[in-house]
């Protein structure tokens, strides 16, 4: 393999849910799975297929943020959470929120990139900051180092929010709520796509075939199921599967960060953005698409696999 054309690890991201320095002591193991997602598009849902597809069992014995942990968010001390990684005896599976060019790059990892459509992802964002509790920032403020950024809050108005969404990045607007350009986010796997140990995951491609992605990311991970464990799998993986057991598998669910725990897996619909978003707003959103992201890459974050 041409090491030039590997991802290089060359930014420091730190702000409230994203303090990639965490990554510095983590050693990784063959196999491991580093899930890796824009906040809010699919992530948990994407922890529980690997959790259904590693243990091959629709019971979890205890809430999945134990089993999949997130290293860069700073809700613990960072030795507290390696620690815990380094505890575990199965195949490791760990979430994170930082982009490629922040993350250590092991030859030896799988890696899940899952994207979905902004304007899908930004109305989730809003019912997800919507849900969680006031003093969670203040657990972070507790466990972050460095040059600590809080998040801005928003504006009032919904489509004046997600115009200053569309039009801000990580880099111009240091803390903003949403930590991190959801288009600078993809654009960091996009280049890599074609790794053999980088998967690109769209969350529409989940709703239209729950199934066939499912297999897709068994595939992926080398993991052989029994043909008669398929459907138990896929349906303890469906949206309304994991909405009905949220109390196991929302994150931080032994922090008390969310208002209704319940409320973390909200409506998983694609589309809403439909008859709330105005001609101004979706004028921005297309040029944010075309400025920042290559036709293809676009196509794909928008439509997903299956559709574009």
């Amino acid at each position: 393999m041409n090491t030039a054309l590997l991802p290089l690890r060359t930014r420091v991201f730190n702000d409230w849910i994203s303090e990639s320095s965490r990554w510095d002591e983590f050693q990784a193991r063959d196999g491991d799975v580093v899930i890796c997602t824009a906040a809010k598009s699919g992530t948990t849902w994407t922890q529980m297929l690997c959790a259904l597809l590693i243990f091959q069992k629709t019971d979890l014995e205890k809430p999945l943020t134990e089993y999949s942990p997130c290293i860069d968010t700073p809700m613990a001390p960072s030795a507290e959470v390696l620690a815990q990684l380094q505890a575990q005896t199965h195949r490791r599976f760990i979430k994170t929120h930082t982009p490629l060019d922040g993350l250590p790059y092991f030859k030896q990892a799988k890696y899940i990139c899952v994207g979905r459509d902004p304007r899908d992802l930004f109305l989730s964002l809003v019912d997800h900051t919507a849900n969680l509790r006031s003093e969670v920032l203040e657990s972070v403020r507790k466990y972050a180092t460095g040059d600590w950024r809080p998040p801005v809050n928003p504006p009032e108005d919904l489509l004046e929010w997600f115009c200053d969404w569309m039009s801000s990045s990580c880099s111009d607007k240091p803390g903003h709520e949403f930590y991190t350009d959801v288009l600078y986010y993809v654009r960091s796997f996009w280049q890599y796509r074609n790794l053999p140990n980088i998967l690109m995951l769209h969350y529409n491609d989940l709703k239209t075939d729950l199934e066939g992605e499912m297999r897709r990311i068994a595939d992926f991970l080398d993991i052989h199921i029994p043909e008669e464990r398929w459907s138990a799998l896929i349906s303890a993986a469906s949206f309304e599967s994991m909405k009905g057991n949220a109390g196991q598998l929302a994150p931080q669910i032994s922090d008390d960060v969310w208002v209704n725990h319940e409320k973390f897996f909200n409506k998983g619909k694609t589309g809403r953005w439909k008859n709330i978003l105005d001609d101004n707003a979706l004028n921005l959103y297309r040029q944010a698409m075309k400025s920042n992201l290559e036709p293809e890459l676009a196509n794909w974050l928008e439509k997903g696999r299956l559709a574009a």
